[in-house]
């Protein structure tokens, strides 16, 4: 056995089924491992499609995406996803090719030579590594899953030189190591954090992606409290939005905001509480603020908090909870508020915001409740971000931190993969659909049922509106669109664009249950949305 052979062997030994890439003369080593393997290979159009995919299977499942990268451009071209998966802790193992050891560093003109590949992608990654032995393959792989298992997930790169690919494997058969623990709360400041809750008058709470396996936790809690609760915009449906002390992911509308600012202690779990939950610089936190995370620099960013909790959030709450015993604090009628909140964001909304709802509206009479929507950046997405509805915790993936175009076709093929027997949607703007476009042949030899809500405005809609309220001229932001429907359809897919609500729904249902992808075109001036 190689070591191009062991890497995969090693995948295996830890549960992985299904890896992402383009076959390349650097990466050969690796596919004659994947021809003897149980692991299925999905081949993309292009490696940020790879990328993508590896991020929307990691976003379904919660088990790290997997791409096989060629040296060079294989792995540049993932660099954004890298970066998109990153920026949302989503755990993903880039396993790469790099020029031979010979060759490191020295510039000699070596096909897809970078002069450091780890200095271009090790910004994106809990960590890059140079495996320079066989013998030192095992501890590479160890070390990724321990992250991906027991600290933030975020991307690893594992790089392997051409010529140790070729090396003959060394040491003990492929065997997976003890999955590492998570760190755990302190009792101390358990007791603290929960000694100032049940204190509190007003009561409120925020939850993010990191907190996705707590939902009953914090149901446990805001119930008992009387509090509030706000998900950002990774955690939508880890409690559901219809309950009725939840505001959604809505920290980016003023009455949320407003009601933010009225909080005496404010429990924070799983979250940055970074711009992109808000979309403000500073989020109006006047309470005692109590925070809970797994990344202990989190806990020290932006928001001094009289309780810092470095620990799992889920045993952190269950703590939490434990410790607050029977009742608790009643301080504000939180179903009243919240229903005063939720409408006075209602009210806000823009003309064009309410064209977004009616359709959102749409999508959630047809899709079930554990439906997944996996959308771009775009303006449909970004009202769908506060405004569509979710019931259940993994439902909407949507790339907010990074905020890169092209996410939302391939991350849904990724999620379809990984959960086949979930119902899954791609919704996408005319502008960022081209930059991954070419994945429609991915989804089409997969035989994926995967509607497409294509939302065509031909523009870049947002950058385009945010030029004419600074008095920019519209420069860049009308480009030439194609025959959406037709280039659909030369890719195999079905197309459509329908002519009423009701014919929309009726394609989103019939496209659930179809033998391929389907193209749904929306007009951004639809007669039917105004």
């Amino acid at each position: 056995m190689s070591c191009g052979q062991a890497a995969i062997a090693w995948l295996e030994a830890y549960g992985v089924d299904t890896v992402f890439g383009i076959p390349g003369v650097h990466t050969l080593e690796f596919y004659r491992g994947l021809a003897g393997s149980r692991i299925r290979h999905i081949g993309v159009r292009h490696e940020q499609g790879a990328g993508f995919m590896a991020d929307g299977y990691a976003r379904a499942t919660g088990r790290p995406g997997v791409c096989v990268l060629i040296t060079g451009p294989g792995v540049t071209n993932a660099a954004t996803p890298m970066g998109q998966a990153f920026s949302d802790s989503v755990p993903m193992l880039v396993l790469s090719s790099v020029n031979a050891t010979r060759d490191l560093g020295r510039g000699r003109g070596r096909l897809h030579e970078i002069t450091s590949q780890q200095a271009v992608i090790a910004p994106l990654t809990a960590f890059s590594r140079t495996v320079l032995e066989p013998n030192d393959l095992g501890a590479a792989m160890a070390d990724a899953f321990a992250v991906f298992e027991a600290a933030r997930p975020r991307p690893v790169h594992i790089e392997i030189p051409l010529d140790v690919l070729t090396m003959p494997a060394v040491g003990a058969a492929p065997q997976r190591r003890p999955v590492a623990r998570r760190p755990q709360p302190d009792a101390r400041q358990v007791a603290e954090a929960a000694r100032l809750l049940a204190a509190a008058d007003r009561p409120l709470v925020i939850a993010g992606g990191g907190a996705l396996e707590a939902g009953a936790a914090l149901t446990a809690i805001i119930e008992r409290l009387g509090a509030v609760f706000i998900p950002t915009t990774a955690a939508k449906g880890l409690v559901s939005d219809d309950h009725p002390r939840s505001l959604g992911s809505s920290l980016s509308l003023d009455a949320t905001q407003a009601l933010v600012a009225k909080a005496d202690v404010i429990l924070a779990a799983g979250t940055e509480l970074a711009e992109t939950d808000s979309w403000i610089d500073r989020l109006p936190l006047n309470g005692a603020l109590i925070r809970v995370d797994i990344d202990a620099d989190a806990l020290a960013r932006d928001y001094p908090a009289k309780v810092a909790l470095h620990a799992d959030a889920r045993a952190s709450l269950e703590a939490i909870v434990a410790a607050l015993g029977p009742g608790g604090a009643q301080g504000w009628d939180a179903r009243a508020i919240a229903a005063d909140a939720r409408e006075a964001n209602g009210r806000s909304m823009a003309p064009l915001q309410r064209r977004h709802a009616k359709l959102l509206d749409a999508i959630r009479q047809v899709l079930p409740d554990d439906g997944i929507v996996s959308s771009d950046m775009t303006q449909i997405a970004y009202t769908g971000c506060y405004h569509y509805r979710c019931r259940r915790p993994r439902t909407w993936f949507h790339p907010l931190g990074f905020g890169t175009l092209g996410y939302g076709l391939p991350a849904a093929i990724g999620a379809k993969l990984g959960a086949p027997d979930r119902a899954v949607m791609a919704v996408a703007g005319d502008a960022g659909f081209l930059f991954t476009v070419q994945e429609l042949g991915t989804a089409v030899e997969c035989g994926l049922p995967l509607p497409i809500l294509l939302w065509n405005n031909d523009a870049l809609g947002q950058i385009a509106d945010d030029m004419v309220r600074r008095h920019i001229p519209e420069i860049g932001v009308k480009p030439r669109n194609p025959d959406y429907l037709a280039l659909a359809r030369s890719f195999g897919c079905l197309a459509v664009a329908p002519s009423s609500l009701a014919a929309f729904k009726s394609a989103l249902s019939s496209a659930l249950g179809a033998d391929r992808p389907t193209l749904i075109e929306v007009r951004q001036d639809a007669p039917y949305l105004v």
